[in-house]
């Protein structure tokens, strides 16, 4: 029997592994999910550029702190690993991770909710107080059919700039984070705002905008609410319930 993963990587990874499966299963949990299609990366600390992706194949209720693949920037796997990746999450992945150093974690999922708001022409609206977490750095790249290509990698970085919410139009959603529970509280502000949205709209009546002086202080009003812990006010609680429905993320 060949060594286990655990026993190959340093303790620092295996943390981050164990954080990155129960984020698939987090998004799982909360049926954001869409079979094998999206993705979740986690940045590996050092200076080799090396990030933790999904094996493809799996779904986000089976993955494990040892089926994730890591690889390099140009989608090369830099351990033993039986999955293989998707081809259009290392694209879109790569890209932010390489552009970004300040991005420890990327969420992309194909929500409803999250498709559904990406094909409005008004965009993101800041109809919410949920939604004005992620309207205060949002941004929007247009649909350039399924992310195979290098050559959308500039304009999607272009599009994202230094914003931490990307709509991804006719596609999905896109949330980054410096860390796991960061980027996972981020993403579960902006698919709500969209589900918010949806609903409002499903009345037909008109809808109030929050003013701008309002949005403006709305991050740091974030930060006091979560006395400056982010996501992590909040992931302790979703491990507690990932571990009482099915600890083996861990694994």
């Amino acid at each position: 029997m060949g060594k286990s993963v655990k026993s190959t990587v340093s303790a620092e990874e295996w943390e981050l592994r164990v954080n990155l499966a129960a984020c698939y299963r987090a998004i799982a949990m909360f049926g954001w999910d869409d079979l094998v299609f999206t993705h979740i990366s986690a940045r590996i600390p050092g200076p080799q550029e090396h990030f933790l992706i999904n094996s493809y194949g799996l779904f986000f209720e089976e993955m494990t702190a040892s089926s994730l693949v890591k690889v390099d920037l140009e989608g090369n796997k830099v351990s033993d690993s039986e999955g293989e990746i998707n081809p259009a999450g290392f694209v879109i992945h790569s890209a932010v991770h390489e552009a970004r150093p300040d991005v420890g974690c990327i969420v992309h999922t194909h929500t409803k909710a999250g498709i559904a708001v990406s094909a409005q022409a008004g965009g993101f609206l800041p109809i919410s107080q949920t939604s004005l977490f992620s309207y205060a750095t949002i941004a929007y790249h247009d649909y350039e059919g399924v992310a195979l290509n290098d050559h959308e990698k500039p304009r999607l970085v272009a599009d994202l700039g230094d914003r931490n919410c990307l709509v991804l139009r006719n596609h999905g959603l896109l949330a980054t984070g410096p860390t796991i529970p960061d980027a996972f509280l981020r993403m579960y502000l902006f698919e709500t705002g969209c589900q918010i949205q949806l609903l409002a709209q499903s009345t037909g009546q008109k809808l109030v905008h929050v003013p701008d002086p309002i949005v403006s202080a709305i991050e740091a009003q974030g930060q006091a609410v979560t006395r400056g812990l982010g996501g992590q006010l909040v992931w302790p609680g979703i491990l507690r319930k990932l571990d009482r429905r099915d600890p083996s993320f861990r694994t």
